[in-house]
């Protein structure tokens, strides 16, 4: 059975863990894999539109920034996995951009680290893997 495994993957050495688990899977199954990279972005409302303007400006910047120093090399690096490995570099709630995700590419299965790259991913994760728990349209494993 060919299988779509969503990763939420960060950079970390549990988010690395994860994909690893994640190719694992999928090769056992003929399957392939989404890479997923959530930049956590907060919603102001209250801006003036000068100052929507900038953050929208700023956001493109570190979607790119993220694109070419994250995931390219990433995606380089899987070339030679055997497996069929995308990617999407979103902003947003990271347990919601990952749903989004697992729906609209019909995933068979979420798969993310236990702790993030930085203090606040860690101190998020809680929340994401609740969140995750709750709302996942199919399956969510963490990986140690």
């Amino acid at each position: 059975m060919a299988s779509k495994i969503v990763v939420g993957y960060d950079g970390s050495t549990s988010a690395r863990s994860a994909l690893d688990f994640a190719l694992n899977v999928a090769r056992a199954q003929g399957g392939s894999i989404v890479v997923a990279h959530v930049l956590e972005w907060s919603p102001y409302s209250f801006l003036s539109a000068e100052e929507l303007a900038e953050r929208h400006k700023r956001r493109s910047e570190e979607l790119e920034r993220a694109e070419q120093a994250l995931i390219k090399p990433l995606l380089k690096d899987m070339e030679t996995s055997g497996v069929d490995v995308t990617a999407e570099v979103k902003y947003g709630n990271i347990a919601e951009v990952l749903v989004k995700i697992a729906k609209s590419e019909t995933a068979d299965l979420i798969v993310i680290g236990r702790t993030g790259h930085s203090a606040l991913s860690s101190r998020l994760f809680g929340s994401v893997a609740g969140t995750l728990a709750q709302a996942a349209p199919v399956p969510v494993t963490i990986v140690p």
